[in-house]
C-alpha cells in the first residue's frame, strides 16, 4: 500500500512539474521577439551546429586538460610496468614516458598529433598543475625524512653525505668553466651557470634510492641503515644549498642575496620553533584515522601551502617551503602514514606524471645533432659519475667502510632520478640553462638512475658470497626445513599451524621460517619497522603458544611472485608452504568446488584453470603467482585452502594414484609429532600395484596403530568429512577429484594441496 502511494505521489509530482515547465517554455518564446535570434532551419544545419559545437568542445582548455591527463597517465603507467619488468625503478619508465611524448620522438615523428595534444597554449595548465603535484610530493618526501635516525646516525653519514655533494659540486663547476661559452645562456652570469650545475651534479633521488634499498632487502643491515641516513642528509643538505643558489640567482649578487638567505633564516626558524609544536599537539590530539577528520587535514594542507607560498614569496621556491612542511610534520609513524596516504595516491598516480611529461616537452634530444655535443654530453655523465659515485664510495671507505659497502654507497647515492629533474626544471625556468644543456642533464639523469641497479649487481658479483636465508650461527645441515610466506597475520598463523604439526616433536631437526613480502611501491622507509613488528607479532605470539621456535624474514620487492620461490629456492627448504584464505574464493568457481555454495558448478572448466589453461583464480590477486610458485619452485609446496582451520587432530588423505605416495611420509610426520588420527582413502587396491603404499601404512600401524585406518569407498558421508579438520591431497589428485565431480567435495574441510 505506501509503495502504491509513493509510486502515485512519484508521478503526480513528476508530471506535474514537467507539464508546468513545457508551459512557461511556451509562454517564454513570446519574449523572443525582437531579439533578432538565428534558427537552424533544415536538417543539415542543425548537424553542422553539433559538429561546429563539438569542436569547440574539443578546444575547450579544460577538455584538452584532461585528454592530456588521461594519455600521460597512461603512456607513464605502461613505461614504468615495463622498467619494473627488468628491474628497474618505475620512475625511470615514467621519465622516458614524458621523452617519448615529447619532441624527441611524438613531436619529431608525428607533429600533428603532439600538436594537437599539447598545443602551445595549453602547457601553461599543465606546468601549474604538475607544480601542484610536485608540492605535494615534495611535502611526502619531507615526511618520509626520519629526523631521529639522523641525529643518531649522523657523524658517518654526514661525512660521507657532505663529501658527497662537495666533490661533484666543484667538478660541475669546474665543467661549467668549460662549456659556459658555447652552452650558457645570454646574459647569464657565469656564478648562476657554475652553480646550477655543480647543484645538479650533487642531488641525490632519497625516494628512488630507499626504494632500491628495500626491494634489495639491505634496509635492515648496516649498509641500508648508512645509505638512508646519507641520502636523508644529502636531501637536506642539498635543498638548503639549492635555496641559496636561487637567492644568489634571482638576488642578481651574492651580497644581495644575503637579505633572502637572512630572510630564510627567520622563516626555518619559525617554522621549527612556532608551527612544529604547534602540529605536534595537534598531531597527539588526532592520531587516529577516524579522529583526523576534515578539520584537521585543513589544517596540515593550509601549514603546507601556507609554507610553499611563503618560500615562493622569500624568493627560494616553493618547493623548498613544501619540503620543510613535510619535514615538521609531527613524527608519530602512524600520523605521518595516514596522512601520506591521503596524499600520495592523488599526487604520485595523476599529477607527478605530467611534471615527467612538462619535462620530456622541454627535452630535445634532437638539438643534440653533432658528435661534439654527445661527446660533451658524454663528459657530463662522467662528471656526474665520479664525482657522486666515487667521490661517496671514497668517504666511506675514509670512514671505515669495507670495499664492497663502500662501492655500493657510492652506487646508490649516485641515483638522482626525479629530484634532478625539478632542479633541472628550476634552473630552465630562471633561464639559467639553455634548452641543450637542459636536455643533456636530463640524459644524464636517466642514465645514472639507470645504472644503479646494474652496479649493484656488479658489485654484489665482484664480492660475492654465499647467499643464505637460514638465520647466522644456526646450523642448517640435515634438517627439516619448511619456509611459510604469508600474506597477512591471521594467514601466517594458519600455515604455522600446519608447519608445527609436521615437526613439533622435533624442533632440535627442524627449522621454521616466516616470510612476509611486500610490494615496495606501498612501502615507506620511515615505517618499515613499525610495519614489520605489525604483521609479524601475531605470528610470533602463536609461535610461543604453540612452544614453535621461529625465524622472521621480511622482504621488500617489486616483484613478489619471483621473489617467493627464489627464497625458497635459494634457502633449499624442504617444504614451502602458502595460504590462500576463503575470502578469496567467495563468489568463484573455486569457492564453490571447496563447498562455500551447494554444488560444483562447470568443473570441466575449473579443471582447465588448475591445470593452467585457464588462469586457477582468474579474479584474485593470486592467479599468476600461484601458477609461478608450482612451476618454479624445486621443492614441494603446500597450498592452505583455509576454512577456519583450528586443531590437526583428524586428518583426511585420499590417494588416487601409486605417484601419490609421497603422501605417506606426510602421514608419518603428523602421527609421530602431533599425533594424528589419519584416514586414508585408497581408491587404488593391492590389484592396482599398490602394494608400496600399504607397506607403509602397515609400517605406520606397528608403530602407531590407533592412528591410521583405510578406506576404499568412495562414497563418503557428509558427517564423517565435517569431523575432519584437514584434507592434505596432492595436486594431480585434486585434478581427479574435480575431474570425477565428487559429490563430496561440498563438505570438505580446510585443504592442504601439495605439489611434490
Amino acid at each position: 500500500m505506501k509503495s502504491l502511494k509513493n509510486s502515485f505521489f512519484y508521478l503526480i509530482i513528476i508530471g506535474g512539474f514537467s507539464t508546468l515547465i513545457y508551459w512557461i517554455i511556451l509562454k517564454g518564446k513570446v519574449l523572443e521577439i525582437g531579439q533578432n535570434i538565428v534558427h537552424n532551419q533544415t536538417g543539415n544545419g542543425h548537424w553542422n551546429h553539433f559538429v561546429t559545437s563539438m569542436g569547440h568542445n574539443l578546444q575547450n582548455p579544460l577538455a584538452i586538460l584532461l585528454v592530456q591527463v588521461i594519455t600521460i597517465i597512461l603512456i607513464a603507467r605502461f613505461f614504468g610496468w615495463i622498467c619494473r619488468k627488468i628491474g628497474q625503478p618505475s620512475v625511470v619508465g615514467e621519465i622516458v614516458a614524458g621523452v617519448v611524448l615529447g619532441p624527441s620522438l611524438i613531436g619529431m615523428y608525428f607533429p600533428e598529433y603532439s600538436a594537437l595534444l599539447f598545443p602551445k597554449g595549453s602547457l601553461g595548465n599543465l606546468q601549474f598543475l604538475s607544480q601542484i603535484g610536485l608540492i605535494f610530493f615534495m611535502f611526502v618526501i619531507g615526511m618520509e625524512l626520519d629526523l631521529k635516525a639522523l641525529r643518531n646516525k649522523a657523524h658517518d653519514a654526514v661525512v660521507i653525505s657532505h663529501a658527497s655533494i662537495i666533490i661533484p659540486f666543484a667538478l660541475g663547476i669546474g665543467l661549467a668553466y668549460y662549456i659556459y661559452h658555447s652552452f650558457a645562456p645570454e646574459g647569464v652570469e657565469f656564478t648562476s651557470f657554475g652553480l646550477f650545475l655543480g647543484i645538479a651534479m650533487s642531488i641525490t633521488a632519497f625516494p628512488v634510492l630507499a626504494r632500491i634499498v628495500q626491494e634489495r632487502g639491505i634496509h635492515k643491515t648496516k649498509l641500508g641503515s648508512i645509505v638512508l641516513t646519507c641520502a636523508a642528509a644529502d636531501d637536506v643538505s642539498a635543498w638548503c644549498i639549492l635555496a641559496a643558489v636561487i637567492a644568489i640567482v634571482k638576488a642578481g649578487s651574492f651580497v644581495s642575496s644575503l637579505y633572502v638567505m637572512g630572510l630564510t633564516l627567520i622563516y626555518v626558524i619559525l617554522m621549527f620553533k612556532v608551527v612544529r609544536p604547534f602540529l605536534k599537539k595537534v598531531g597527539d590530539l588526532n592520531s587516529t584515522r577516524e579522529s583526523l577528520n576534515k578539520p584537521v587535514v585543513a589544517i596540515f594542507f593550509l601549514t603546507l601551502l601556507f609554507s610553499s607560498y611563503a618560500a615562493e614569496l622569500i624568493g627560494i621556491h616553493a618547493l623548498f617551503g613544501a619540503f620543510l612542511a613535510g619535514v615538521i610534520m609531527p613524527e608519530n609513524n602512524k600520523f605521518r602514514n595516514i596522512f601520506i596516504e591521503k596524499v600520495e595516491d592523488v599526487s604520485v598516480i595523476v599529477l607527478l606524471p605530467l611534471f615527467f611529461v612538462f619535462t620530456g616537452l622541454r627535452t630535445q634530444i634532437g638539438l643534440i645533432d653533432d658528435p661534439y655535443l654527445w661527446k660533451v654530453t658524454g663528459l657530463i655523465i662522467l662528471v656526474a659519475v665520479v664525482g657522486k659515485f666515487f667521490g661517496s664510495a671514497l668517504a666511506a671507505k675514509i670512514v671505515g667502510h669495507n670495499w664492497k659497502d663502500s662501492l655500493s654507497i657510492g652506487a646508490l647515492m649516485n641515483t638522482r632520478g626525479l629530484m634532478e629533474l625539478v632542479v633541472l626544471n628550476i634552473g630552465y625556468d630562471l633561464g639559467v640553462l639553455s634548452a641543450q644543456i637542459f636536455t643533456m642533464m636530463v640524459i644524464m639523469a636517466l642514465v645514472t638512475t639507470f645504472m644503479t641497479g646494474p652496479a649493484m649487481d656488479f658489485i654484489n658479483y665482484i664480492f660475492r658470497v654465499k647467499n643464505t636465508i637460514i638465520p647466522e650461527g644456526i646450523s642448517a645441515k640435515g634438517k627439516y626445513k619448511i619456509l611459510i610466506s604469508f600474506e597477512n597475520s591471521e594467514k601466517g598463523k594458519k600455515l604455522l599451524k600446519v608447519a608445527n604439526s609436521l615437526v613439533k616433536k622435533q624442533s632440535v631437526n627442524s627449522i621454521v621460517t616466516t616470510m612476509h613480502l611486500s610490494l615496495s611501491s606501498e612501502m615507506h622507509s620511515f615505517d618499515l619497522k613499525d610495519y614489520e613488528k605489525e604483521v609479524f607479532l601475531p605470528v610470533i605470539n602463536e609461535s610461543e603458544n604453540l612452544g614453535q621456535q621461529v625465524y622472521t624474514l621480511f622482504k621488500v620487492s617489486n616483484d613478489i611472485d619471483s621473489e617467493i620461490t627464489e627464497t625458497a629456492n635459494q634457502g633449499e627448504y624442504d617444504l614451502l608452504l602458502v595460504g590462500l584464505g576463503q575470502s578469496i574464493f567467495e563468489g568463484t568457481l573455486l569457492g564453490k568446488v571447496l563447498g562455500f555454495t551447494t554444488r560444483i558448478i562447470n568443473p570441466d572448466r575449473f579443471l582447465d584453470k588448475i591445470t593452467g589453461k585457464e588462469g586457477l583464480f582468474e579474479n584474485s590477486p593470486f592467479d599468476e603467482r600461484t601458477r609461478q610458485i608450482i612451476a618454479n619452485s624445486k621443492m614441494p609446496v603446500g597450498i592452505l585452502v583455509d576454512k577456519e582451520l583450528e586443531d590437526i587432530d583428524r586428518v583426511f588423505m585420499p590417494i588416487f594414484s601409486k605417484e601419490d605416495g609421497f603422501l605417506m611420509e606426510f602421514a608419518q610426520k603428523l602421527i609421530h609429532n602431533n599425533g594424528a588420527q589419519v584416514t586414508i582413502l585408497d581408491t587404488i587396491g593391492q590389484s592396482n600395484g599398490n602394494r608400496e603404499i600399504q607397506e607403509l601404512v602397515r609400517s605406520i600401524e606397528q608403530i602407531a596403530p590407533n592412528h591410521i585406518m583405510t578406506m576404499q569407498d568412495r562414497t563418503i558421508k557428509k558427517e564423517f568429512l565435517e569431523q575432519q579438520d584437514l584434507m592434505i591431497i596432492s595436486l594431480e589428485s585434486w585434478k581427479k577429484l574435480i575431474d570425477s565431480h565428487s559429490i563430496w567435495l561440498n563438505n570438505t574441510p580446510s585443504v592442504l594441496i601439495i605439489k611434490p
